[in-house]
């Protein structure tokens, strides 16, 4: 009788403000107003909760082996992605052995394609399979780090998502990504307040501090020309996911636009191998950002990270945290990451799942060596979870 055998995948979700980071107080910056796809309409542009983000929070993913190994994974997807876990992907789990990880992402992908392909479905999927990688490092006692390749640097360097850079260059990052606050349904005035908020951050930054705009897949291709222009003089970095994500025409577009002083990049909503192809291949953007908690997890980052890296871009996945940064680490095309900051006005670094997540590490001046301990190197607070049987209850 085999010791690493799977013997129970439990679904949990996380009660409020236990380390959700779409569930946040109404006074944090990430839920406040935010250009979104959803900015045409009034009534739904002051919040992001307004319309919904935060409706389905996190879902965590246990797997236990008959040994009393036990992994886990974290994603978005709530009780719907929950129900998919312990409904359908389980049977695919249970009596299976976490070491074919590689076979058991290919059954639960190819058994949902009627319904899934992206989104929700391939959220639950990227959680079940960070779990058994998790699994597989506490087996191991080893890092996930050290089962995909080891590091190929010492630490990793970092740039801050969050509505003060300023403050993240005083904290050590090497660069700072704004959320753009008005999309096109707010007309001149709000594109020439787009353009003030950038050109005040940068006279505070400085020329050599890297500054971006995060435009979530609130714009439109005239509007995006028109800020990219407007924003020239000021150096962006990169313009981000200004489109939506299967509009890879805009992005070609406004790449060809901006080329030879911004990069344009997106990703964070795309899922899989196949997705990120029709990206690559298009010349939609100049490197991509995919979620490791959302894109089909890490056995399909590792995919995706060797297919960006035969057309020469770089992989610099959206936040995540410690299963990002167990990645990036490893792949030489992949030379930063991203830190969300989860401080309601971003004047702290502080953990980005925290309460959920316990010995969570956390960039000091901008730099993080990734933790040696087995798995992701993090424990659950289970004291913020709630199981599907409790809810059912």
């Amino acid at each position: 009788m085999r010791q690493d055998e799977i013997v129970a995948v439990r679904a949990y979700v996380v009660k409020q403000g236990g380390g959700d980071y779409h569930a946040q107080d109404a006074r944090h910056w990430i839920v406040g107003e935010i250009a979104t796809p959803m900015s045409r309409y009034p009534q739904y542009r002051a919040t992001r909760t307004s319309w919904g983000i935060d409706v389905l929070g996190t879902l965590v993913v246990e797997i236990e082996t008959r040994g009393g190994t036990v992994g886990f994974g974290v994603s978005t997807g709530g009780w719907p992605g929950a129900w998919i876990v312990e409904h359908h992907l389980s049977r695919f789990l249970i009596g299976q052995s976490p070491w074919a990880v590689e076979q058991l992402w290919d059954q639960m992908y190819r058994a949902t394609l009627y319904y899934g392909r992206k989104g929700l479905v391939l959220n639950a999927i990227s959680a079940v399979d960070l779990a058994l990688w998790d699994t597989l490092g506490r087996l191991r006692q080893e890092p996930v780090y050290a089962m995909i390749g080891g590091a190929v640097r010492d630490e990793l360097i970092f740039y801050a998502t969050g509505p003060r850079p300023d403050l993240a260059k005083e904290m050590g990052f090497i660069g700072g990504k704004l959320a753009l606050t008005y999309g096109p349904a707010s007309g001149e005035e709000g594109l020439r307040k787009n353009v003030d908020t950038f050109r005040t951050m940068r006279e505070r930054v400085g020329e050599d501090f890297w500054l971006m705009y995060d435009c979530w897949m609130a714009l439109d291709l005239p509007y995006a020309k028109r800020l990219a222009d407007a924003l020239a003089p000021y150096s962006p970095r990169w313009l981000e996911e200004c489109f939506p994500p299967d509009d890879v025409w805009s992005y070609q577009a406004l790449r060809a636009h901006v080329a030879g002083h911004t990069l344009v990049t997106t990703g964070e909503h795309e899922a899989t191998r196949w997705g990120f192809r029709w990206l690559l291949e298009s010349g939609a953007a100049d490197f991509i950002q995919p979620d490791v908690t959302w894109c089909g997890g890490l056995t399909e980052l590792l995919k995706i990270g060797a297919l960006a890296d035969a057309f020469g871009a770089w992989v610099v996945p959206h936040g995540s945290s410690v299963y990002s940064y167990h990645y990036v680490v490893t792949r030489t095309n992949s030379p930063f990451a991203e830190f969300l900051m989860m401080h309601p006005d971003a004047s702290e670094v502080v953990p980005m799942f925290s309460p959920l997540l316990i010995d969570e590490p956390v960039p000091v001046n901008g730099r993080l060596k990734v933790p040696d301990r087995p798995g992701f190197g993090v424990e659950l607070n289970r004291e913020r979870l709630v199981s599907v049987n409790q809810a059912q209850s």
